[in-house]
């Protein structure tokens, strides 16, 4: 940048997206007593577990063992709200690992506004000290850079139309989808790679494809009245997604039918298989379930909530990364018309547990999720551009059948953190399948943090340096936080040591030091328990298998 005065706001440290991933660069960043500014699109913080709605996704010894002591306090934050807030029952209230939804999928499943509050809670000492400012509703849509550093990103706010400058020290991409890459001409890859460049059992046989990229999901929240009547009206395109069915699914895309994700095979599963209140059952309504009325006092909620990120609102007519503005917007608007449509089947026409079709008692709940039409406020966006690092993670690194006789991830001498998933593919925009692989529990190398040229840029969510494939395991919540919190904390280091990011990851000296700080100062598990390093994920929600 050409002078000091052209920027209108100055910081140390820029978190662009305040997601997850930026929300907890942030805390690690202001906790090591940086200055910082976060800039989000949307209205709410929290990314995935918000505006997207997703429950949490996490490992099975997440309880105990796992995660950084900040990703500790957000869940512990998430049951304390509904012991301070809710008319929990005497039971509940006293159970610590309290499931607020009693969803299959999570050990604390809830509801998005509730993620929200907490998150602002735990930045609200930061910002009343001044230290930290927050820039809801504005995207990045330019960058001044100085050979190989940013110096500036300029955002617009959404509301104003108006745009102003960010100068900083560094710059953390913490967005959904890698938005800061292409604005500062960051090396960076889209979609899948191909096994000549990866040597990935899973990867493309052919060419790399920068359009084949996992399906995007709108995802909705509702509630159930079996003696109302809230049909929605019949959406525009409504037939066009009754009739629909892709070549790799077993039945339309509005069906109970799908291919189970490790196998392939046809698997049925019903909105409903038994009394909704129970506490647990085989079915679409207690598979992400954000709150289960049978905790609160009785009458106090007339029915549970659940949201709705199933595969049947798997969208893979075509990617929104890497294509043109206009192809973007159709395929965004393709997401929320599916979306919609099976949500008016379900009311309408969808086969009944208990005979007939339809449930028109099914009800949207926009007021769960801050939204007037139900449906959440992003769509949840699975992968997005990638950097190019310093250090790649492939499927070579962690696969059990990609490893071979190699038992156990590959370990990393510069690891900044964990974490645990299945390599979980959804259907790509390319027309194949689920890949869904087993793996074995990783560590996070601070290497995917760093771009291979820009100094002062670090990823912060998403696009740290994996590939196509083991983003598949590397998206989740818990490893999200992580690699955010690793980023903000690099930053604030960088800043009162001196050390440039590569010098800290490339000097063994320095590489200790900085892991010693994020075990005492921040909380940081760097490595997993040799039992848990040698128990392989074979299934992905809470199961677990050691050989």
């Amino acid at each position: 940048m050409a002078n000091h005065e052209a920027s209108d706001h100055d910081t140390q440290v820029l978190v662009v997206g305040g997601g997850l991933g930026g929300v907890a660069a942030a805390l690690a960043a202001l906790r090591a007593g940086a200055r910082v500014l976060v800039a989000e699109e949307h209205a709410w913080l929290g990314g995935q577990l918000t505006t997207q709605a997703v429950p949490p996704d996490e490992h099975p010894w997440i309880e105990e063992i796992g995660c950084t002591r900040s990703y500790r306090r957000l869940r512990d934050g998430v049951r304390d709200y509904y012991r301070r807030s809710y008319p929990l029952t005497d039971a509940a209230a006293a159970d610590p690992r309290l499931n607020p939804g009693m969803g299959n999928v999570s050990p604390i499943c809830h509801e998005p506004r509730v993620a929200k509050a907490v998150l602002e809670e735990m930045l609200a000492p930061f910002a009343a000290t001044g230290r930290l400012q927050v820039w809801m509703r504005h995207v990045a849509v330019a960058t001044r850079c100085d050979g190989d550093r940013i110096e500036a990103v300029e955002f617009r706010d959404l509301r104003s139309e108006d745009r102003r400058w960010v100068r900083a020290e560094y710059v953390l991409d913490a967005t959904e989808t890698g938005d800061l890459l292409p604005l500062a001409g960051v090396e960076h890859v889209v979609g899948a790679e191909s096994q000549a460049d990866t040597g990935e059992p899973n990867a493309l046989p052919g060419d790399a494809d920068p359009l084949d990229q996992q399906a995007i999901s709108w995802c909705f929240a509702f509630s159930y009245h079996p003696d109302e009547d809230h049909t929605t009206p019949r959406p525009h395109d409504y037939d066009v997604w009754r009739a629909y069915r892709s070549p790799v699914w077993p039945d339309r895309q509005l069906s109970w039918t799908t291919p189970h994700p490790i196998s392939l095979e046809p698997e049925t599963r019903p909105l409903f298989a038994g009394p909704t209140d129970a506490r647990a059952a085989d079915d679409l309504w207690h598979y992400r379930r954000i709150l289960y009325r049978g905790h609160f006092v009785p009458g106090h909620f007339p029915s549970d909530v659940v949201v709705a990120n199933w595969p049947q609102l798997d969208y893979c007519l075509g990617p929104i990364v890497g294509t043109d503005a206009g192809s973007r917007e159709r395929h965004l608007q393709g997401a929320r018309d599916l979306s919609l449509s099976f949500f008016h089947w379900m009311q309408t026409e969808a086969p009944r547990h208990d005979g007939g079709h339809g449930y028109p008692g099914l009800k949207l709940r926009g007021d769960v999720l801050g939204t007037d039409d139900g449906l959440a406020m992003a769509p949840y966006v699975r992968e997005g551009r990638r950097i190019v690092p310093r250090f790649r993670v492939t499927e070579n690194h962690v696969g059990v059948i990609a490893r071979g006789e190699r038992r156990g991830a590959e370990p990393f001498s510069d690891s900044v953190g964990i974490g645990s998933y299945r390599i979980d593919l959804h259907p790509s925009t390319a027309g194949r399948s689920y890949v869904d692989v087993s793996n074995w529990p990783f560590q996070i190398p601070l290497g995917a943090l760093l771009p291979i040229r820009i100094g002062n840029l670090l990823a912060a969510g998403k696009c740290l340096g994996t590939t196509h494939i083991t983003n598949g395991c590397y998206r989740l919540h818990p490893v999200e936080w992580n690699v955010g919190e690793a980023a903000g904390a690099l930053a604030a280091h960088c800043l009162a040591t001196g050390a440039s990011p590569e010098a800290v990851w490339s000097d063994p000296d320095r590489l200790a030091d900085f892991q010693r700080e994020l075990v005492r100062a921040h909380g940081f598990e760097l490595a997993w328990p040799e039992d848990v390093r040698l128990t392989a994920r074979l299934r992905l929600f809470g199961v677990i298998h050691g050989d």
